[in-house]
């Protein structure tokens, strides 16, 4: 078992990591997100994720990235809490953090076989896909979970504190 430091890697080093793992033979997969507050959501969303290909890797948005994002008062955790936990889980390969609002630099540096985005987004909304599919590569949307989101989570915490 990998400890989760040896799944963080330094933008610059993923390009190169994907170039031998596909030189390997392995499917690459990538998905990403805020990852804030992990809920039963992510998990379900990453083990479908990594059942795309060989190996899994998450791009995640910088704290600057999430703030214009989601606002004021996100994230609730730094991005080293936030590559650490996600890091933790068992079908995550690889990590990469970004500092753009899109991972779309990032898609090009990686050049994913798989790119895995939620349902609730439109195959022409998803950022990258021109460069996955124009490699030969697909698109997979995955199921979302009902009544599981981080901004869900906050606003229930937050009614339960009056």
């Amino acid at each position: 078992m990998r400890h989760p430091k040896e799944k963080i890697v330094e933008r610059e080093r993923i390009g190169l990591l994907c170039q031998k793992l596909r030189a390997e033979g392995k499917k690459v997969v990538f998905t990403n997100g805020c990852f804030d507050l992990i809920h039963r959501g992510h998990v379900e969303y990453l083990y479908f994720a990594r059942k795309q290909g060989d190996v899994l890797v998450v791009g995640i948005n910088s704290d600057e990235s999430v703030r214009r994002l989601k606002g004021k008062g996100r994230p609730l955790s730094s991005l080293t809490d936030r590559m650490y936990v996600l890091a933790s889980l068992e079908p995550v390969d690889f990590v990469v953090p970004f500092e753009e609002d899109t991972p779309y630099e990032l898609i090009k540096d990686v050049l994913p076989d798989v790119l895995v985005k939620g349902r609730d987004y439109r195959p022409d909304e998803v950022v990258g896909r021109d460069i996955v599919e124009g490699r030969g590569g697909k698109l997979v949307l995955a199921d979302y979970l009902e009544g599981y989101s981080t901004s869900g989570l906050i606003r229930k915490i937050r009614e339960m504190e009056g």
